[in-house]
């Protein structure tokens, strides 16, 4: 059987799939075109994909030999799971391995823009920095504040243990209690206009859905403190970016910290010559360990479908209802 990668993994994922498969790797350090793609997974049994990647009906519905789609990624938003599920094809996805990862980032996104660090290394770089001063870049301080965690899956749930040496009040909103939080740190499920009035930091973590796009707007960035701090590693659609934009500049909240961008990768003009806002390329799992992880676990989902099992981390099981398994 013959695969398809769209872009280089780390080496340990190919190899795992090199000892039983054909495996065709994208040359290019790039994103593919959806063109490139098609004529990528011509003749081709499994598509290895990323987040970046739109496996769209055209994409699907191109290769009538196709049997398995493995995501390297935990989100799946970026394929079209009805049209892969109606043509019978498993599709997978790498949780739980970056959870760690991704919520220690969100943390090193709020500290960095509480304490200004990224504001502050430009700052002395340049030259600017002339001595010790009594009003000299001054931040918010984080312990036993009030943190907000808007969704508190696996991810979100990381995120909010981490604050326990902080000592912080912790807020969250969810559609399911969350007894972990409640038991461990005292945490109170509340809606999430409370939740935005009240935090002094907060961070998201819910899936992009039609019920999150643009979940924080306009309206939701007045409600929050003009101390506020909001960080995004989840999807960057979940808010409005210029909505976001309009709040930095004219400070209606401290800052903001993101990792995802809702035209990514291409951001504002606007957004970049904010000295309030720090910004890093998606890299909520960029780990050498975690990505290794990763290679493995989409090798491993790849492989356990493409022999006609039930891959571990299957996001369409429904598709093995009406097809038998080994």
């Amino acid at each position: 059987m013959k695969i398809f990668v769209t872009r280089k993994i780390p080496e340990p994922g190919l190899a795992v799939l090199r000892k039983e498969f054909i495996v065709e790797v994208n040359p290019l350090d790039r994103v593919l075109k959806k063109e490139e793609i098609i004529a990528g997974i011509k003749g081709k049994d499994g598509l290895l994909c990323l987040l970046t990647d739109q496996i769209d009906a055209d994409v699907i519905n191109a290769e009538p030999n196709l049997k398995m789609i493995a995501s390297y990624a935990v989100g799946y938003d970026n394929i079209d799971i009805a049209v892969a599920t109606k043509c019978g094809i498993p599709v997978s996805n790498t949780p739980g391995v970056l959870t760690e990862t991704t919520a220690e980032l969100a943390w090193a996104l709020l500290f960095s823009v509480a304490r200004r660090i990224v504001e502050g290394d430009t700052f002395t770089r340049e030259g600017s920095f002339k001595g010790w001063a009594p009003m000299l870049m001054l931040g918010q301080d984080i312990s036993k504040k009030t943190l907000g965690v808007i969704g508190t899956g696996r991810i979100g749930t990381a995120f909010a243990l981490k604050s326990k040496g902080f000592h912080m009040n912790v807020l969250y909103t969810d559609e399911q209690r969350n007894e972990q939080l409640e038991q461990q740190l005292g945490a109170k499920k509340v809606s999430l206009a409370q939740l935005l009035k009240e935090s002094d930091f907060i961070s998201i973590h819910v899936p992009l859905t039609k019920n999150t796009h643009h979940l924080i707007d306009e309206e939701q960035l007045h409600m929050m403190k003009k101390t506020a701090v909001l960080i995004n590693t989840a999807r960057g659609s979940i808010i409005n970016e210029k909505g976001l934009v309009k709040a930095l500049t004219e400070q209606w909240i401290f800052g903001a910290g993101l990792d995802v961008y809702e035209n990514e990768p291409e951001l504002s003009e606007e957004l970049k010559r904010l000295k309030n806002v720090v910004l890093q390329p998606h890299i909520g799992s960029g780990t050498i360990e975690t990505r290794t992880k990763m290679a493995l676990m989409a090798a491993e989902n790849m492989m356990i479908g493409l022999k006609g099992g039930i891959p571990p981390n299957c996001v369409n099981t429904e598709v093995f209802q009406k097809k038998p398994t080994t």
